[in-house]
C-alpha cells in the first residue's frame, strides 16, 4: 500500500512537470544566457564542483526559465519612468551647485561694480579721493582674494551624494547672501545711483564694509557647515540585515539624511562584502531534511497490525533525521573548513613556486642565452600572462571553495599579478587580496551599489535623536541604524596625599624574612 502511493504520488509530479514544460514551450519562457570569456563560471546558487577540472576562461551557456522574450506596454511605461527619475535626479544633482556658483559670482562681482558704476557714469563730477581710498583699494583686493579662496575651499567641491531633501544650512547661507546682496544693491540706487552721489571715498567704504559682511557671512558658514559637527554627540549602531554584521560609530550633530550619507561612507570601507554564497545552509543537508507527512493505506484490509508498525517506523525515523540535521551541519562546516584549508595550501605553494620562475632584469646585466636555457626580456603584462598559468587550476579551485568566484575574474587576477610584478611585491602581498576578504569598496562595480533608499519615520532634515531607528536600503540587502547619545560624563577630582605611601613590614614567627 505504501508503494502504491509513492507510485501514485511520483506519477502526478511527472504529469506535472510534463505540462509545465509543454506550456514553457508554447509560450516560450525560456531564455539563454551566453556567459562572456573571462568572468566567473559559477553563479551563487549553482552547485559546487570543485572536483571538475574547468578551463577559466570557456564559454557557458545557462537556459533558464524566466521570460525575457516580450515585454508588456507597462514594462515600457516603467522603463520609461525609470528613465525619466534617473535624469531628475541627475538635473536635481547640480540644480545645488549651479545656483550657489551664480549667487556667489554676483556677491564677488557686486563690490567691483559699486567702485565702477560712478567712474563709467558720472566720472567728472566726483570728487578727488586720493590716498584714502589708495588704501581702500589694497584692502579691498586683498578681502576679495581672501573671499574667494575660501570659496573655492569651502564650497567648490563635487557633490559626493544628491541628498532626498534639502542642507537646511546650506540653504539658510544662501538665502543670507541673497539678502545681504539684494539689500546693499537697493540701499546703493537709491543712496549712490539716483542723486548720483560724488563722494568717491564714501561709495568705495560702501564696498568694503560689503566684502567686510561677506567675510563673516563666510565665517558663519564654516562653523555650521564644518565645525558643528566635528564634536561626538552620538553613538549610531550599524547592522546589516542578511548577515548581521554590525559596526560602531561616533558621529556629531547631523541631520539624518547627512548621517546617512557619512555611514555610507564607512559601510564601503569598513564592512566586508557581502557575499550571499556563503548564508545558504549546505545542499546535502537541505537534500536529506525530510518534513513531516502522513501515510494512508489504500489497501482493502485497513486493519493490518503489519501496515501500521510501518508507518509508524518510518515517521519516527524521519523525525530522529530532523533532530540530527544540526549534526550533520556540524559535520559538514568541518567538511568545508578542511578543504578550505586544503586548496589555500596548494594556492600558496603554486603561487611561490610561479613567483620564482621571473626575476627583474636589470639594464647592466647582459643577456645571455643559449639553446638549452634562452632568457627573454618581457614587459610585466607578458610576465604575469607567463606565470599565471601554473597557478590558474590552484586559484580556480580556491576561488570556487571560498565561493569568491563571482568576484574575481581571469582579466582582474591578471591585472593585480601584473601589479605585484610591477612593484616588485612578494608572494604573500598577491594572495592577500584572496586570502581575506576585503572591502566592499575593494568590490564595487560602477554600476552598482550607488543607489541607496533611506526609509526613516522622521523628517530626514530633522537633527539625531535619542531612539531614532533609519534604514539604508538596496535591493539585496539594508542597513539599519540605530541612534544613541552619548553619555554625559561627571569626572571628580580626589587629591592623595603623598606623605601616605609608607608601609610597615608585618613580621612573624613563619616569615622567612
Amino acid at each position: 500500500t505504501i508503494t502504491t502511493f509513492f507510485l501514485c504520488v511520483c506519477r502526478e509530479r511527472r504529469d506535472r512537470h510534463r505540462s509545465k514544460n509543454r506550456d514553457g514551450s508554447i509560450r516560450g519562457e525560456k531564455s539563454v544566457i551566453i556567459q562572456a570569456p573571462g568572468e566567473s563560471l559559477l553563479d551563487a546558487d549553482s552547485p559546487r564542483e570543485d572536483d571538475r577540472d574547468d578551463n577559466w576562461g570557456e564559454t557557458t551557456t545557462v537556459v533558464t526559465g524566466t521570460s525575457v522574450d516580450s515585454i508588456s506596454n507597462e514594462d515600457l511605461t516603467q522603463l520609461s519612468k525609470d528613465s525619466e527619475d534617473s535624469s531628475a535626479l541627475e538635473c536635481r544633482r547640480y540644480i545645488s551647485p549651479a545656483l550657489g556658483a551664480i549667487l556667489g559670482f554676483v556677491s564677488l562681482i557686486t563690490p567691483l561694480a559699486f567702485l565702477a558704476l560712478p567712474q563709467l557714469l558720472w566720472r567728472d563730477s566726483l570728487d578727488p579721493c586720493g590716498t584714502p581710498c589708495e588704501g581702500l583699494y589694497i584692502s579691498l583686493a586683498f578681502k576679495l582674494l581672501i573671499l574667494l579662496i575660501s570659496t573655492w575651499a569651502l564650497f567648490l567641491r563635487p557633490p559626493r551624494a544628491t541628498l532626498p531633501r534639502f542642507f537646511v544650512f546650506r540653504c539658510l547661507l544662501l538665502a543670507l547672501v541673497f539678502l545681504f546682496v539684494a539689500s546693499y544693491w537697493l540701499f546703493y540706487g537709491v543712496r549712490v545711483l539716483e542723486p548720483r552721489e560724488t563722494d568717491y571715498r564714501g561709495i568705495v567704504g560702501y564696498a568694503a564694509s560689503l566684502v567686510d559682511a561677506l567675510l563673516f557671512i563666510q565665517y558663519l558658514a564654516l562653523v555650521l557647515l564644518e565645525v558643528r559637527h566635528l564634536q561626538p554627540a552620538f553613538s549610531l549602531k550599524v547592522v546589516r540585515s542578511t548577515d548581521g554584521v554590525s559596526r560602531f560609530y561616533n558621529v556629531g550633530h547631523l541631520s539624518i539624511q547627512r548621517a546617512a550619507v557619512w555611514v555610507l561612507d564607512q559601510y564601503y570601507s569598513d564592512f566586508p562584502v557581502y557575499n550571499p554564497a556563503l548564508l545558504n545552509l549546505p545542499k546535502s543537508i537541505l537534500t536529506k531534511k525530510m518534513s513531516a507527512f502522513k501515510v494512508y493505506n489504500l489497501g482493502e484490509d485497513n486493519s493490518t497490525n503489519n501496515s501500521t508498525g510501518q508507518s509508524r517506523a518510518m515517521i519516527a525515523a524521519a523525525a530522529r533525521r530532523r533532530d540530527n540535521s544540526h549534526n550533520e551541519y556540524y559535520y559538514e562546516e568541518a567538511e568545508v573548513e578542511r578543504k578550505v584549508r586544503k586548496r589555500k595550501a596548494r594556492l600558496v605553494v603554486a603561487v611561490e613556486e610561479a613567483f620564482t620562475h621571473i626575476k627583474r632584469h636589470q639594464q647592466e646585466d647582459a643577456v645571455t642565452s643559449s639553446p638549452k636555457h634562452p632568457r627573454e626580456v618581457m614587459d610585466p603584462r607578458e610576465a604575469a600572462q607567463a606565470i599565471f598559468a601554473p597557478m590558474a587550476r590552484a586559484m580556480q579551485k580556491y576561488l570556487r571553495a571560498t565561493r569568491q568566484q563571482t568576484y574575481h575574474s581571469m582579466e582582474s587576477i591578471i591585472s593585480h599579478l601584473q601589479f605585484c610584478i610591477t612593484h616588485n611585491m612578494s608572494p604573500k602581498a598577491f594572495l592577500e587580496r584572496y586570502l581575506v576578504p576585503g572591502p566592499t569598496l575593494q568590490y564595487l562595480d560602477s554600476n552598482r551599489g550607488r543607489q541607496w533608499t533611506l526609509v526613516s519615520e522622521e523628517p530626514v532634515t530633522a537633527s539625531l535623536r535619542q531612539g531614532h531607528v533609519f534604514s539604508l536600503k538596496r535591493l539585496d540587502l539594508s542597513l539599519i541604524v540605530t541612534v544613541t547619545p552619548l553619555p554625559f560624563l561627571h569626572i571628580a577630582e580626589e587629591f592623595i596625599d603623598p606623605k601616605s605611601h609608607k608601609f610597615v613590614m608585618k613580621l612573624q614567627s613563619e616569615t622567612s624574612v
